[in-house]
């Protein structure tokens, strides 16, 4: 409140343009005031919705992650197969790109929830 009669003392000491400016500023700054009440309810609210996202996003980087491990069974398969020596290579590369997205949900998940 003392800084809102600072600001008016100051507008009716000024003249012109001047008491203009500095109304314009007042009515921002008191507005801003008001308005920065609701800022707990906007967080809480954010953080619901956000939060709320993570059951699903943590099902379909699952989903990803099978999806995955089928392609690279598929392509270490295929390479076995054919009798290529860089199957063990192409093996633990597909291997660890499932076991990194499975990982990654569960502390994503766990450290956010």
């Amino acid at each position: 409140m003392k800084i809102i009669n600072k600001i008016l003392n100051k507008i009716n000491r000024s003249t012109g343009a001047k008491r203009i400016m500095l109304a314009m500023f007042a009515v921002a700054s008191i507005a801003q005031c008001f308005a920065a009440g609701n800022g707990m309810a906007g967080i809480n609210e954010a953080t619901s919705m956000i939060s709320s996202y993570f059951d699903p996003g943590t099902k379909l980087i699952y989903a990803i992650g099978a999806v995955v491990g089928l392609i690279g069974g598929v392509k270490v398969y295929g390479k076995f197969s054919s009798g290529d020596p860089d199957t063990s290579k192409t093996a633990a590369s597909w291997f660890g790109a499932c076991i990194f997205l499975i990982v990654a949900a569960t502390i994503l998940r766990s450290f956010f929830l």
